[in-house]
């Protein structure tokens, strides 16, 4: 009897554990089965709504470091000024300026470079007039302040008008593109809160190596330059027994001047056997900052306009173009040069001298070009 008890218990027992443990495996299983049914029908919504939470914390960054710029640039012209600028500054970030029409490419170079030209006239006086207490190199890295707040203050436009249309419209295809770039519009944003303290204090940017690598060559002749074109000038002097011409922009205040409108100017009256630029150049990621490679063209950046000039006259003249471009990054092209991009200045000077003692004859003459803004570089 004792044990027909304690077998019906043991029974009892396994049958319980049984019915338990299906009774959990039919749970997981209708949870599983639930999970599954949402991700299909409401798994992108779900992702879309994550990826709009980064977007959005993003787009915060950008209005923090636009508004911190703002403010920045307003206690800056303070200085210069007795008036509130807040309202001058935010009409001028808003300036634009329209492109002419293309349908008819003919001369479209010379268009662009009147528009932008009378753009940088107009945006000059306006602000030259409203901080006309600011000495003249003052006066052009203001100039240079608005520009790096106009930059952030398009990056936070953009992205915040992406970010709505990708909301109201529910596409994913632009959250998913805008949340691709967002480390690089990060990046690029970060890089431009940089520019703002060097452009404010007027100090060398890495984008002036080749502006600094003219003043080097100038030397102590460098008070004796004569302005060639608008905000550039040119000198010349001798460098391993060959007549060496020199073109800069003006300094020390930031400007990039005009190179492509002092070298048409000047191949016009004067005969060189070679032309070298000297430039900045974005590196690759896994490149060596302050690297210097050689090549052949107009080493120039900007929208095209200078480049073409350069393009244009050394070609009618038949006169060999060389390039020689320091790498940098982004971020170290438009902040304080970093001590890697001044050494390589020195290593750019030796490699000049290299250059017209192999491709200059002894009675020759070479013209050479520091392409860069030369804000903090006489």
């Amino acid at each position: 009897m004792w044990l027909i008890q304690v077998e019906s218990k043991v029974l009892l027992f396994f049958y319980l554990l049984v019915t338990q443990a299906l009774d959990i495996g039919t749970i997981l299983n209708l949870i599983f089965l639930i999970l599954f049914f949402i991700f299909i029908v409401w798994g992108q919504r779900i992702q879309m709504m994550i990826l709009l939470r980064d977007i959005e914390f993003a787009i915060g960054r950008l209005k923090l470091m636009k508004d911190s710029a703002r403010n920045a640039v307003i206690e800056r012209m303070k200085k210069f000024s007795s008036s509130d600028p807040s309202s001058f500054i935010d009409k001028v970030i808003e300036y634009v300026t329209i492109e002419p029409v293309s349908l008819d490419p003919s001369g479209i170079i010379w268009k662009y470079d009147y528009l932008l030209k009378t753009s940088e006239d107009r945006i000059k006086s306006e602000v030259y007039s409203f901080v006309s207490q600011a000495k003249e190199e003052e006066k052009s890295n203001l100039l240079n302040v608005l520009e790096v707040l106009a930059n952030l203050n398009l990056l936070y436009k953009l992205m915040r008008h992406y970010y709505i249309m990708g909301k109201k419209t529910g596409s994913a295809f632009i959250i998913i593109q805008l949340q691709a770039i967002l480390p690089e519009v990060l990046m690029n944003a970060d890089a431009l809160m940089g520019a703002l303290f060097a452009f404010s204090y007027g100090h060398p940017v890495g984008d002036g190596v080749g502006a600094l690598v003219a003043a080097k060559i100038m030397g102590s002749k460098l008070n004796e330059t004569k302005e060639i074109a608008r905000d550039t000038v040119f000198m010349e002097t001798t460098l391993e027994n060959r007549k060496l011409g020199v073109i800069k922009a003006r300094g020390p205040g930031g400007t990039v001047g005009y190179p492509g409108d002092a070298i048409m100017s000047l191949l016009e009256r004067e005969k060189y056997d070679l032309v070298v630029m000297v430039d900045a150049g974005l590196k690759l990621e896994g490149e060596k900052s302050g690297s210097i490679v050689e090549g052949v063209g107009a080493a120039i950046g900007g929208i095209g306009t200078e480049k073409y000039k350069i393009e244009e006259v050394v070609s009618k003249k038949g006169i060999p173009l060389y390039g020689v471009i320091v790498k940098m990054s982004m971020k170290e092209a438009i902040t304080p040069m970093t001590e890697e991009l001044y050494k390589a200045s020195e290593q750019v000077i030796a490699r000049v001298k290299e250059i017209i003692k192999e491709k200059v004859p002894e009675d020759g003459s070479m013209l050479l070009i520091g392409v860069g803004n030369t804000i903090g570089i006489r």
